[in-house]
């Protein structure tokens, strides 16, 4: 996901409501150091240094809509014990982003969830929980708080972790609820079926789920299609959305082709939660009317941030941008070429039927008629090389004072340019050894060369190559801003 398409969603998430439906849980976070083996068991000794609890489940989809910037209406069930009123405290506490329409039942426990951690690691998982479906009033009085909490919200998400909250009376509900508010209804969910969701617009399985769900294997791009081609058929909803860890995502809408969706591997620190933010985002995006693309791509990028944090942690809208950012330096940097490199990487492109395009400069200050240049370039070929004169090629060139910014510097800027697909810096006066190895199809200069000058053409032609000029935007060079900046030091 690109800056400028993040930037503008996140410009529309702020007040968008949405609402969870589901199994609710407590998560409880029991830190401390371990030094030692029992005497009396070979276990472990955690010494006790701090404890932390934050809702998970459910709970956990809704806080990360509201670190979003959603507005989240949250249904879920407590017991009435003291996990049931630290659940009750914790939603107050992030009002008023979050609403809880919280059923108690005193006849069951709260979902609690009990980790011990040392040293970033966990040592033991303690649940204590209760799985038989609700019924009776209990079931009554989730079905009445769903048709309040959905007033007004885009869309319904429900997240069934089989802890007896997501009845088929309940799905019911939310289901008659969204066709009157006009709302979307998308499913997370532990099922081994998912046939009982009914005709809702978008199930979520990971892989294995799916697998397990229609008795086929997920493991390649054509398993995993047809694995979602026979959930289509055993199933009513309109959608099926699988995570592959970290092979990316594959959609197949009812009608339509399944398509897959690569995703940037991260490190995963914790995966606690991930999933519950990745519903979060999709949902919330959706509620605010994004294409399903744009929700997909918003989504895998909130899980990735999460994987990276301790816990069943949220994700901001500032951590979004840190990462879109950081990723795009990274993939700058992954440009930046050797000439050994960038004949492999033209050798792969070439087996895929690609046109390589070449042009070189200094781009000393990268301005508007260098974008425009290299954007009118890159129309001309499927991938276009940009030779970058090093250090002491732009003095041999420019003479003394120059260049103004360094070759890493020119090299990252050209890199994070959409039109640029490699650079390659060059020390000698011409790029002549780069064109031979690159072989282009295309060679680029600008307009304010005759074809004739163009270093490389004649050899570029031999091998039935072309040479293009691109215009030039009048008023737009290095020397002329070196000019301007050179008067305005002088008058300060």
């Amino acid at each position: 996901m690109d800056l400028a398409a993040l930037q503008a969603l996140l410009g529309d998430l702020p007040g968008k409501r949405v609402a969870c439906v589901g199994d609710l849980m407590l998560d409880r976070f029991v830190y401390g150091t371990v030094s030692r083996v029992s005497p009396e068991a070979p276990i472990p000794v955690l010494v006790r240094s701090r404890e932390l609890k934050m809702l998970g489940g459910a709970g956990n989809v809704a806080r990360n809509i509201a670190a979003l910037g959603g507005s989240v209406a949250l249904v879920g069930l407590v017991g009435g014990d003291a996990e049931g009123h630290d659940a009750v405290r914790l939603v107050g506490e992030e009002q008023p982003a979050i609403e809880g329409y919280l059923v108690t039942d005193a006849e069951r426990p709260t979902t609690l969830k009990t980790r011990f951690i040392s040293g970033g690691q966990q040592l033991l998982r303690v649940d204590l929980e209760e799985s038989r479906p609700v019924s009776g009033e209990v079931e009554q009085r989730l079905i009445r708080t769903i048709r309040d909490a959905a007033r007004g919200a885009g869309v319904i998400l429900i997240s069934d972790y089989g802890k007896g909250v997501v009845t088929d009376a309940v799905i019911a509900a939310a289901r008659e609820t969204a066709a009157e508010v006009g709302a979307k209804v998308i499913v997370d969910s532990k099922a081994r079926s998912f046939a009982r969701y009914g005709d809702i617009d978008l199930v979520k399985p990971n892989a294995a789920e799916l697998s397990y769900a229609t008795d086929m294997p997920t493991e390649t791009d054509d398993e995993m299609a047809a694995a979602i081609g026979r959930a289509l058929d055993l199933w009513s909803t309109k959608g099926v959305l699988v995570t592959r860890a970290g092979k990316g995502v594959s959609l197949g809408l009812r009608g339509n082709p399944v398509r897959h969706f690569r995703t940037t591997p991260r490190e995963v620190f914790d995966a606690s939660g991930a999933g519950d933010t990745a519903l979060a985002a999709l949902g919330l995006s959706l509620a605010a009317k994004a294409d399903i693309e744009t929700a997909i791509a918003f989504a895998q990028l909130a899980s990735g941030v999460a994987v990276g944090k301790a816990g069943t942690a949220t994700v901001s809208p500032t951590e979004l941008v840190e990462a879109v950012l950081s990723a795009h330096s990274a993939l700058a940097e992954g440009k930046v070429a050797t000439i050994q490199r960038m004949t492999e990487e033209v050798a792969r492109w070439r087996a895929r039927g690609l046109r390589v395009g070449f042009t070189n400069g200094c781009f000393d200050i990268l301005h508007k008629g260098h974008v425009a240049y290299l954007a009118q370039a890159r129309t001309w070929c499927d991938r276009l090389i940009v030779g970058v004169n090093s250090d002491a090629s732009v003095r041999a060139l420019k003479g003394t004072g120059r260049p103004v910014n360094d070759l890493e510097s020119r090299a990252l800027v050209l890199a994070g340019l959409r039109s640029v697909d490699l650079v390659a810096p060059f020390d000698e006066d011409t790029p002549l050894k780069l064109i031979e190895a690159a072989r282009p199809d295309v060679l680029i200069k600008g307009a304010d060369y005759a074809e004739h000058e163009v270093v490389g053409g004649d050899l570029v032609k031999t091998w039935g190559g072309e040479v293009k000029l691109a215009e030039i935007i009048d008023g737009y060079s290095t020397t002329a801003a070196i000019a301007r900046m050179t008067r305005k030091e002088g008058h300060a």
